[in-house]
């Protein structure tokens, strides 16, 4: 009899194995809670008490379970690995019983662990296919970057001379007019407007790369504390905090110090932007042997899908109209490039956005 309920308790493992191989290789990988709700109904089944028996099955994308956890009953888990890293577990419990035998068996044990080793593999599916999107949206977003690059630099190029022609003339029409207060007026009115126009064409510039450079060794914690001290009325203004964390007081790479500090000062005035009343922006600053790396980030809303995507674009804002060019971030991007470097934006798992800043040395 006893050889006969082993067998019974073998084919429920087996039987759990085949199922659980066919809901992965069939699975959806866009229904992760669904699938892995099937995965733990399949293995509450295969135990020896499966009334008595409560699954859950915890990861980082989904977490599912039959019931809660239990006080006082028997235990066992088996973790789920991604790429040889633990990233969930399996958990199984069993309701104490005085009837009853409150141990698992041995064999249930090692069902676990195989489950919890086929889950991993589809995870790691899931982790190549998200990897893989997030790689063929870069790809597309340099791409359209570098198109819209060379149209500016075109379009940059093409303006300035009659940006130079206007400004030029106004400035000497204005001196022939001393006795005309209306024209002189409206003269200085041109040559505002003018004056904006070419900073714009300007850092249309920058975007595009086109701006002569002096390539000179420098400290960039030299430049990160010169800018937060400027910037320390604008922090205090807006009722925003600043946490500094500098891996080493030397972080030597070779960039123009101007356009390094422009870069600075646009991701910080953004942060601050952003940031709710009493939020925290936080700099951070390291190196690696090749590289030199700073990240900002801020306490705000975060970046909608739709600014992840065109947030370097020039002329995408996602401020109030008035109160943004749209090219900060533009600009900051095309200097970034000139670098040789590279600079991206994400959200913070918690709130705010996060921009990354990678720069050779």
């Amino acid at each position: 009899m006893e050889t006969k309920i082993e067998l019974q308790e073998r084919i429920k493992e087996l039987t759990c194995l085949y199922e659980v191989t066919s809901i992965i290789v069939n699975a959806d990988l866009d229904q992760l809670q669904d699938v892995l709700a099937a995965i733990a109904l399949s293995l509450k089944k295969a135990f020896q008490f499966p009334e008595r028996t409560h699954i859950k099955i915890e990861t980082e994308f989904a977490t599912v379970k039959s019931a809660e956890a239990v006080s006082g009953a028997s235990s066992m888990f088996s973790h789920i690995l991604i790429f040889n890293e633990p990233k969930g577990k399996i958990a199984v419990d069993l309701d104490a019983s005085k009837e009853k035998s409150n141990d698992f068996l041995e064999e249930e044990q090692l069902l676990v662990d195989n489950v919890a080793f086929k889950i991993g593999n589809l995870l790691e599916r899931i982790e190549i296919k998200n990897n893989e999107l997030t790689l063929k949206r870069q790809m597309e977003r340099a791409d359209r970057l570098a198109i819209l690059g060379e149209l500016t630099a075109g379009i940059a190029h093409e303006l300035n001379t009659p940006l130079a022609n206007i400004l030029g003339f106004a400035e000497l029409l204005k001196s022939k007019l001393d006795d005309d207060p209306q024209a002189v007026n409206d003269l200085d009115k041109i040559i505002t407007n003018a004056i904006f126009s070419r900073e714009v064409v300007k850092k249309l510039m920058f975007f595009a790369c086109e701006m002569p450079q002096e390539m000179t060794p420098v400290n960039l914690v030299s430049i990160i504390k010169e800018s937060l001290v400027l910037l320390e009325p604008t922090f205090t203004k807006n009722h925003v905090k600043y946490l500094v964390k500098i891996q080493d007081e030397t972080l030597m790479l070779r960039a123009d110090t101007v356009q390094m500090t422009q870069v600075i000062f646009n991701l910080l005035m953004n942060a601050i932007y952003f940031s709710p009343e009493n939020g925290l922006v936080t700099v951070d600053a390291s190196q690696t042997d090749n590289s030199v790396i700073l990240t900002i980030s801020d306490e705000g809303e975060g970046l909608s899908e739709e600014a992840l995507q065109k947030v370097f674009l020039p002329f995408y804002s996602t401020k109030p109209i008035g109160e943004g060019s749209g090219l900060g971030l533009s600009v900051v991007h095309g200097i970034v490039s000139s670098h040789k470097g590279r600079i991206t934006a994400t959200n913070n798992s918690k709130k705010g956005a996060i921009f990354e800043m990678e720069l050779p040395k």
